[in-house]
């Protein structure tokens, strides 16, 4: 081979890259840029370097997919440029596409640049990567501006004294850029540079540019702010947060827009936590209670879904904390649980139970119990759901006697209700019932009430019905089938009405897979062959369709036994339906053995 055929082989992966990249196919562009490691790895690290990224940097214009993925690539390119002293080379077009119009490629691009700086050493980042966040935070266009908000936390602390200081002069004047967009940026992410600057900078420089932010025209930027007040106020301590922002979250509270508020609410527990109990006690219940009285929904719903989380984590004796509950938040609570949006009210319901054991059995009788059975007539069916799956809570505190007294009634009253939609809505809520309360309180109380729905006058109730009858013996055991399920479906099969022998057959196939093949073979089967001489064809056919389902449960010489003489009378049945699917179940199981 000669010297000049080695050099057209080595130029080869470059030239097909430039050919690919420039071709009018976008996705022909996008699996080149995929393959862009393969391609590092072809040319060797020093090419890389010298051919490919200047190539990558001055060709950035293209479709968003392809600079997507193009910013994601070169965030795990430092092996393939020769290791971490080369990462700087890698900079430039990670700066380029910081700077592009999409957010999601700027997002990835500053994702992949705050993974370099962490290779970079102290000397390279105040040589490369601090003059690249100071270009970004001086550019021309707000979305290089917006992206160097997200820079500096991961390169501040390896650097001198004199460069922090810059730093954070470049991150003040982002802070009241004109632009809100870089202004929301900024509040976004100055919570996660208050945790690497100094604490006296903290307090003397980052906390100005806060309580700035925090009183910024755009909601938008002053909720971000919030986000950020969880962490300053951590980093603080209770005493310097009082002095120092407590003004600022206060006003948070009683914000104009709907959004700060929502934020407030949706961070009040961690805000909690980082206040401590005094400050929790003196500000936080009292905004607590102005928030589950927000005249927007959102907020409402949000702050009822931590009624429960924030009453827990009040630290104070069990007597305080139970005197709060009561006297503070409850009778914002019951209000909620009237309220006219149902995303507050399942918010609410999803929670609530939780109460009952801070509360006391006495209490949770006398407050929350009717709370409860208000939510549990719901017109909701998310807010029925949400009681009835933390039933267990509430049985722990108050026990199964008392539950039985005040809320099964409710639920026995639901289940016999004249809207079949409603019936319907409690069957499908009973496994999980079943499950919370166990098998001897089924038995006694709700046993019968789900029998019953086999014979319902809807289909769609006896349907469900049938479902909810193999959950339940999933839940409870095959001797509990056997003992109080199997009697009932053998008792359908001999009931006048044709329409209760079809839900017999129907009950057989679901109790099929949650029993065990034995069980099918001694318990099962025999009603199903029973009923192969029906009067009705409709029960005949559905036998022959039930002795298919059951195959998997008795083997050859059953079904030589007992299967094939039943199919095959019924496989000559006057009927012609019934006949067609004898047939097919013989075929069918025959097939199998």
């Amino acid at each position: 081979m000669t010297a000049t055929d080695s050099a057209n082989e080595a130029l080869y992966p470059i030239a097909v890259l430039i050919d690919e990249l420039r071709n009018e196919d976008v996705q022909l562009r996008l699996n080149s840029v995929k393959k862009l490691s393969t391609i590092a790895l072809a040319l060797g690290v020093e090419r890389t370097r010298t051919e490919l990224i200047p190539f990558l940097t001055d060709t950035i214009y293209d479709e968003d997919e392809v600079l997507l993925t193009l910013a994601e690539q070169l965030g795990t390119f430092i092996p393939l440029v020769g290791g971490d002293q080369f990462a700087h080379v890698l900079l430039p077009p990670l700066e380029s596409l910081a700077t592009v119009e999409e957010t999601v490629v700027r997002d990835k691009a500053v994702e992949s640049l705050r993974k370099l700086a962490a290779s970079h050493s102290p000397a390279d980042l105040e040589a490369h990567f601090v003059p690249l966040v100071r270009r970004l935070a001086n550019g021309d266009w707000f979305t290089s501006r917006t992206s160097a908000c997200g820079l500096f936390s991961v390169c501040y602390e390896r650097v001198g004294a004199a460069v922090k200081q810059q730093l954070r002069q470049h991150f003040s004047n982002l802070c009241t850029d004109d632009t809100p967009m870089v202004r929301r940026a900024a509040a976004g992410k100055i919570g996660e540079l208050a945790q690497v600057v100094e604490p006296e900078f903290v307090r003397s420089e980052l906390l100005p540019m806060f309580k700035q932010l925090m009183a910024d025209e755009q909601d938008s930027v002053r909720l971000l702010a919030v986000e950020s007040a969880v962490i300053l106020a951590r980093l603080l301590g209770p005493e310097d947060t009082d002095k120092l922002m407590m003004k600022s979250l206060r006003s948070a509270v009683d914000d104009k827009s709907w959004r700060v508020r929502y934020m407030v609410a949706d961070k009040l527990t961690e805000l909690q936590s980082a206040l401590g109990a005094e400050l929790t006690q003196r500000y936080l219940v009292e905004a607590f209670q102005a928030l589950l009285k927000d005249p927007e929904a959102e907020v409402r719903a949000v702050s009822a879904s931590k009624v429960r989380d924030f009453c827990v984590n009040l630290e104070a004796s069990e007597a305080e904390r139970t005197n709060i509950a009561l006297n503070s938040i409850l009778p914002a609570v019951k209000d909620l649980a009237g309220d006219a949006n149902q995303h507050v009210k399942s918010a609410l319901a999803s929670v609530v139970m939780g109460l009952s054991p801070l509360l006391g059995k006495e209490h949770t009788v006398e407050q929350l119990l009717p709370l409860f059975l208000t939510q549990l007539k719901d017109e909701c069916p998310e807010v029925r759901l949400n009681i009835i799956s933390n039933l267990e809570a509430v049985n722990s505190v108050i026990g199964i006697k008392q539950l039985s007294m005040s809320l099964l009634p409710a639920i026995v009253e639901l289940a016999e209700d004249s809207k079949w939609r409603v019936r319907l809505a409690i069957i499908q809520y009973m496994p999980l019932l079943a499950s919370q309360l166990g098998s001897q309180f089924f038995d006694e109380k709700l046993n019968q009430l789900c029998m019953g729905w086999l014979v319902d006058h809807v289909f769609a109730i006896r349907e469900a019905a049938v479902l909810n009858l193999r959950k339940l013996v999933e839940a409870f055991g095959s001797d509990w089938a056997l003992s109080t399920v199997i009697p009932k479906v053998a008792e359908l099969a001999v009931d006048t009405n044709y329409l209760h022998r079809m839900v017999c057959l129907f009950c057989v196939t679901e109790l099929n897979s949650a029993c065990p093949p034995d069980m099918v073979r001694a318990h099962l089967l025999p009603i199903v062959l029973k009923m192969a001489s029906d009067t009705v064809p409709n029960v005949r056919f559905k036998v022959a369709q039930t002795l298919q389902q059951l195959a998997a449960s008795f083997d050859a010489e059953v079904f030589e036994q007992q299967v094939k003489p039943c199919l095959d009378s019924l496989a000559g049945d006057a009927d012609i339906d019934v006949q067609f699917f004898a047939c097919e179940a013989l075929e069918a199981i025959r097939e199998k053995f």
